[in-house]
């Protein structure tokens, strides 16, 4: 039986699949080498994961995972799921990018984009990444990601950007104050994830141009400053993943259009994809 995992700053999604069916499908808390120690990982998964599969016979494990690009830290998640589950498993650690390209162009090429609490992309060939623009983190980049936008949401509502009514009814809604937001931003664990979580005010209140113009000016930093950089861009099939993308998809279609760009797929998850891809590999 293989385990398939897809992580991102805020989740993890896994799922049981012995042939082509799916036996178990769940979620525990993200995974990211950048943000928490291998003792954290270590412990975060022999609490959350060991208890829910530990009756269950695992062959294989697939793990797709932001933070995860670089042999170090493929290395040490790697030792991480021998210690719990034995040495004889076999594992495979891969970026959640690599994940996302494999779960919407198959053995085909494209560019391949995420955009959830984080953003990334990169041209695809049907068998590995080709390039990839970094995407350098909320801090430096991640333009289109729920952080980016909830950093920016945030931003105009405390410089007063945004219409008097709308400030307090956000302010309100999440319990917000200054203190709390400074304190939160600098000096709590994992800021992005905080940024993003303000994501579905954005979506509620997508009829105010302020907020639109939020979601519209982010999407079209990141086609200007990632998907612009891959040769024949606007001749080469885009995918995108993420939660954001997919609540978004029409605004992403509209900049794509305006653009000259043709979107061929968007997925909140890249699970039925990676499914699939798996599936069909163990047939060769």
């Amino acid at each position: 039986m293989k385990l398939i995992a897809d992580s991102g700053s805020t989740k993890t999604h896994w799922c049981m699949i012995e042939s082509e069916n799916t036996v178990k499908e769940f979620y525990t808390k993200g995974i990211n080498p950048f943000y928490q120690t291998k003792e954290e990982i270590l412990a975060e998964l022999k609490e959350n994961l060991y208890p829910r599969i530990m009756q269950n016979s695992i062959d294989s494990i697939h793990f797709y995972g932001a933070g995860f690009a670089f042999a170090e830290q493929k290395k040490m998640l790697s030792e991480i799921f021998k210690i719990i589950f034995g040495k004889e498993l076999i594992v495979t650690v891969e970026s959640d990018l690599l994940g996302a390209a494999r779960s919407l162009f198959g053995k085909g090429n494209g560019i391949a984009c995420i955009l959830g609490t984080g953003s990334n992309s990169c041209y695809y060939n049907g068998k590995g990444i080709e390039k990839n623009v970094p995407p350098l983190g909320f801090i430096l980049g991640d333009e289109g990601s729920g952080a980016i936008l909830g950093k920016k949401l945030m931003s105009d509502a405390l410089k007063n950007q945004l219409p008097p009514d709308l400030i307090s009814k956000f302010m309100k809604e999440y319990d917000l104050t200054l203190e709390k937001v400074l304190d939160h931003v600098y000096k709590k664990p994992f800021p992005n994830r905080y940024l993003a979580q303000f994501v579905p005010f954005i979506k509620e209140n997508i009829q105010y141009p302020p907020i639109y113009n939020i979601v519209y000016g982010s999407f079209n930093e990141f086609f200007t400053r990632n998907i612009c950089q891959y040769p024949h861009s606007e001749e080469t099939a885009l995918g995108f993943i993420g939660s954001v993308a997919y609540h978004f998809a029409d605004i992403l279609q509209t900049i794509a259009r305006e653009r000259h760009f043709k979107i061929v797929d968007i997925a909140q998850h890249p699970m039925k994809g990676l499914v699939k891809f798996h599936a069909e590999k163990s047939k060769n």
